[in-house]
């Protein structure tokens, strides 16, 4: 079980787009015996460090594009592992997709890997997808879940008007699925002022409330 220093040095890493030092760790950790979870989560963690850097303009896109990329070498490389461990069972359905002025996918990409892993089925819509766009796809795929990401601020008011068209939706044709919202600075107060059922503060928050939801059902 690693240290709590070893968790350290590896989240800064990420944070400081340390990319070979990086992987070197998540190599050393695994051949060690460590939860690939817990590596994926010390890494999200990095991440998030990443995009408040970017908020403050520590960091400009090429951070945020190096930071994709660190991400997606260690997915690569504890996604297998991962899918080994976990029983794959269809347990539910969700929607992913970033809002409409917001381009940035780390946080919706590495939710997506995790419910997979979990055994649910995901349709990830990609970048920048208006709310007219998540309203046909709920139609045609009739998910649990509506998963909305957004990295900036600045998309909190996209983020409301999508769950505005996803609630109308969702009331006049009578649908089942619930609106979870999560990504950047999102927290329980602009849950509360976008309207969404749910927030998820980070990719494994993300799973335990879909599993929950579709729990309760």
């Amino acid at each position: 079980m690693a240290t709590n220093a070893q968790r350290a040095e590896l989240i800064q890493c990420v944070a400081n787009l340390e990319e070979h030092t990086a992987l070197k760790l998540v190599q050393q950790r695994l051949a060690h015996g460590d939860d690939p979870l817990e590596i994926v989560e010390e890494c999200q963690a990095g991440m998030q460090q990443v995009g408040q850097r970017y908020e403050r303009g520590e960091y400009y896109l090429a951070g945020l594009i190096m930071a994709g990329e660190i991400f997606r070498e260690v997915t690569d490389i504890v996604y297998p592992l991962l899918e080994h461990r976990i029983t794959q069972q269809a347990t539910g359905k969700i929607l992913l997709g970033t809002v409409q002025g917001d381009i940035h996918d780390m946080g919706k990409n590495i939710l997506a890997m995790l419910l997979r892993c979990y055994g649910f089925t995901v349709i990830d819509l990609g970048v920048d997808v208006p709310a007219a766009e998540f309203v046909k796809q709920t139609q045609t795929h009739a998910p649990d879940v509506v998963g909305i990401s957004a990295l900036l601020t600045s998309a909190h008011a996209t983020v409301h008007e999508t769950v505005t068209h996803l609630r109308h939706e969702r009331d006049q044709t009578g649908g089942k699925f619930a609106i979870l919202i999560g990504g950047g600075q999102i927290d329980d107060q602009v849950r509360a002022t976008t309207g969404a059922d749910y927030y998820g503060k980070d990719a494994m928050a993300g799973v335990r409330l879909c599993q929950h939801i579709i729990a309760k059902r």
